[in-house]
């Protein structure tokens, strides 16, 4: 029997709250690792209520959480150790074949009487079909209350295989650091470092969970970054992602030594007569980049048709088709994009409605006159017709302060 379970063994109990802490303790320890599949962390415990296992997801193409967990209670205890015991797991078990055999049939053949989840799997091959493979064997699954903070904690966790899955889209956080008086580097494009040490450290970890790091042409020339994690271990390198309208990143760019680097431009019909575009993109090709090519914003293709987005320049050349960006990038498949770039993208992205969270790393000094946070364009609207943001957690970093936003949902 479970300690401290409910009447009837079969609820959920407070001891169950404290087993999925722990497994999503686990979980945790997949970031950097397990991209793109979820996040996940397992603990099982035998018939007694001893903890004999645990265990999270590993690289693509290897055990998840629960195939770890078993593993490591097999050799610390044996087979019959795990008849009739829990096993507390933060998404629901996959049952199909993917990369690797269905967890549920992992957890069934173990001998298990009871299996503790925190959320349901929205993976159209799972969805339910994990926790109703489970119950037709005998198991008894119980689901963690859905208002719970651990709940939470667990799709935010996973909050970006969520949103892939739900909304087609990857989840957006957009990076930031700037002055007092809201300027990102001095006229002349100069930034290193307007924040310290620790903040550059903290932005890191958050780029570490994301699949790919965007980025736009103008921060290319202007800082050559890499957009790699350096400040932490990581076991897997978001890959870097330059948006470039026309093909003009330079081969000596770094970015381009990275043998994952992706460059979006526009396609054919939207450079129309630039054949010099279409040269530099062939010759990007031919050194082995790779492509995305988007069709201009407001311009239909054959698999879609979207809304003209607005962007942060008065002027008539096209403008990628940031939703189709999107669109491929969810099918890549890339669960978090973190952007870090100039005030240009940012507006772009944020005038049409892309950005879902906000770091904003606000340092303790002014600048004057210098480059904005972002560059919104055509005029803002009416106030009340600007989409509405709400605070997520205000923290020192360092000599810093880090602003977390979200966006309020309509």
């Amino acid at each position: 029997m479970i300690p401290n379970a409910v009447s009837g063994g079969d609820g959920y109990a407070a001891l169950d709250g404290q087993r999925l802490a722990q497994a999503l303790a686990l979980a945790t320890q997949a970031i950097g690792l397990s991209e793109p599949n979820p996040r996940v962390g397992c603990v099982i415990a035998d018939a007694q209520g001893r903890m004999v296992g645990e265990g999270h997801t590993q690289r693509v193409g290897g055990p998840h959480a629960e195939v770890m967990a078993l593993r490591a209670a097999r050799a610390a205890a044996g087979d019959t150790a795990l008849r009739g015991g829990t096993a507390w797991v933060t998404l629901e078990p996959c049952a199909h074949h993917g990369r690797t055999p269905p967890c549920a049939d992992a957890l069934i053949a173990a001998g298990l009487a009871r299996v503790v989840i925190a959320m349901r799997d929205p993976f159209p091959q799972v969805a339910g079909r994990g926790i109703a493979r489970l119950r037709d064997a005998g198991i008894t699954v119980v689901e963690a209350p859905p208002d719970s903070d651990l709940c939470r904690q667990a799709q935010d966790l996973n909050i970006g295989f969520f949103s892939r899955i739900e909304r087609g889209r990857p989840w957006v956080r957009m990076k930031i650091a700037g002055s007092l008086d809201g300027h990102t580097a001095l006229p002349d494009g100069r930034s290193q470092w307007i924040t310290s040490m620790e903040a550059r450290n903290d932005g890191h970890a958050w780029r570490r969970r994301a699949t790919a790091v965007l980025t736009g042409l103008g921060t290319v020339l202007a800082d050559d970054p890499l957009l790699d994690v350096r400040a932490l271990a990581t076991d897997v390198q978001p890959w870097p992602l330059v948006l470039d309208s026309r093909w003009q990143c330079p081969p000596g760019a770094r970015l381009l030594a990275r043998a994952d680097c992706c460059i979006a431009g526009l396609d054919d019909a939207a450079l129309a007569d630039d054949d010099e575009a279409r040269v530099r993109r062939e010759k990007l090709r031919a050194a082995g980049v790779r492509l995305i090519e988007l069709p201009a914003a407001g311009q239909p293709t054959r698999a879609h048709a979207s809304a003209a987005m607005p962007h942060a320049h008065h002027t008539d050349r096209p403008r990628p088709d940031l939703g189709a960006l999107m669109r491929t990038l969810a099918a890549s498949p890339v669960n978090e994009l973190h952007v870090e770039a100039g005030a240009m993208l940012n507006g772009s992205l944020l005038a049409g409605g892309w950005v879902d969270e906000l770091l904003i790393y606000m340092a303790p000094r002014w600048l004057g006159e210098g480059r904005g946070l972002a560059a919104l364009a055509p005029d803002p609207q009416a106030l009340a017709a600007q989409p509405a943001w709400h605070w997520e957690a205000i923290d020192r970093i360092g000599s810093d302060v880090r602003l977390r936003l979200r966006r309020t949902q309509p």
